[in-house]
């Protein structure tokens, strides 16, 4: 059975921000963000035909400076916020911004591909995400599952909780976190959990990681010390509400159960460089990818700490009655963790890595040269998993 060739989409500038399309559940669809100085930058929006294994783009342009990071809307499909460098006064600033696709951005572009690179059109401005007290945006969150109403930015030592009102044209900061300590304290990244009615936030600076109850905006957990160098990415399981994964430039990827933070549940070890993405397939939650900066993403198999360590879904009162009655049972063994694939269809650093929101076997990462590519999960593991 041979498994899907990888396709591979190459941009002519280089890029670092990738996220799929969250409210398009349909479609194959994956946005990216350039980074150019000398040029307009874009965001390329990459349709994935499945059953012709070819991808159609269309190119917007996104004129206010190069792109760090991107998120879609989970609520509508045409929106989208970025963070992205711009000169002001001859320094750099980092800006947040929610933008709005034209309408029609799709109409013309099967018909002929090339017309949409040639005179792309331009991406709407819907509201900015900083104030003058708050600059350098790090990263933008949508409410997980939300109705596209709520984003938190991540500015130097500042949560910011907004809430988007008039179809996200104006944003009102509704309550923020600081980060205090000695020294100049700065967000490098976060993940919102989509656990506990949305209400906790985990987020990275330095080395450290740490947790947020969003009513109150107050610290629930810190982990210091979680890697030996800085924290690149978060992840929360989508089925395990306190498990927890982060990348670092230790080379190493943690999964920890944030109700004990003393030692990490799980490490691995694959990447020889730094770790730049860690994320979790959202319905098979043994299935992780990890991007790095040694050019390889890796597809790792984490059945042991994920919510079916028996090749099954089972709760967390099943495993721990499981431990009391040791069963001869062979089947009844947890599954062995393990390396599934390693992609090196990359020349350069790989920044980001994402799973599709509309197939949950297909995920695209993208490398520093502009090099998109598109890979599946091998068929031997998918029916495992499904049969």
């Amino acid at each position: 059975m041979e498994d899907d060739a990888p396709v591979i989409y190459g941009l002519e500038f280089q890029a670092r921000a990738l996220t799929a399309q969250t409210a398009e559940t349909d479609a194959i669809r994956f946005l990216v963000g350039t980074q150019s100085l000398k040029f307009d930058n874009q965001i390329h929006i990459i349709d994935f035909d499945d059953e012709n294994n070819i991808i159609n783009k269309n190119v917007l342009l996104h004129q206010a400076g190069e792109i760090w990071h991107i998120a879609a809307s989970p609520a509508d499909k045409a929106v989208l916020t970025s963070c992205y460098n711009k000169t002001s006064d001859s320094r750099v600033v980092s800006c947040a911004a929610v933008w709005r696709m034209p309408s029609n951005w799709d109409s013309e572009s099967h018909e002929s591909p090339d017309d949409s690179a040639h005179n792309p059109q331009t991406l709407e401005l819907l509201c900015h995400l900083d104030d003058s007290a708050h600059r350098n945006a790090a990263c933008v969150l949508w409410e997980p599952m939300g109705d596209g109403k709520r984003v938190i930015s991540l500015a130097d030592n500042h949560a910011l909780l907004w809430d988007l009102q008039e179809s996200s044209t104006q944003a009102t900061v509704s309550s923020t976190a600081t980060l205090e300590g000695k020294g100049q304290l700065k967000f490098t990244s976060g993940k919102w959990s989509p656990h506990h009615n949305c209400s906790q936030l985990a987020t990275a600076n330095d080395t450290t990681i740490r947790g947020w109850d969003l009513r109150t905006m107050s610290q629930i957990y810190c982990i210091e010390n979680a890697h030996g160098q800085l924290v690149r990415d978060l992840d929360f399981n989508p089925n395990r509400q306190y498990y927890l994964a982060s990348c670092g430039d230790d080379c190493k990827v943690k999964f920890w159960d944030v109700r004990n933070v003393q030692e990490p549940v799980k490490v691995l070890e694959e990447h020889s460089h730094w770790v730049w993405s860690v994320r979790y397939n959202h319905s098979h939650d043994q299935l992780v990818l990890t991007a790095s900066s040694d050019s390889r993403l890796i597809l790792s198999n984490m059945v042991s700490i994920s919510s079916e360590p028996f090749g099954h879904l089972v709760d967390d009162e099943e495993l721990s009655e499981g431990e009391d009655n040791h069963q001869e049972d062979k089947s009844k063994e947890p599954l062995k963790d393990s390396v599934v694939s390693t992609y090196e269809e990359h020349e350069d650093s790989v920044y980001a890595a994402e799973w599709s929101s509309a197939d949950p076997w297909l995920f695209a990462s993208l490398s520093y040269d502009g090099r998109l590519v598109i890979n599946r999960v091998p068929r031997a593991l998918k029916y495992r998993i499904l049969l």
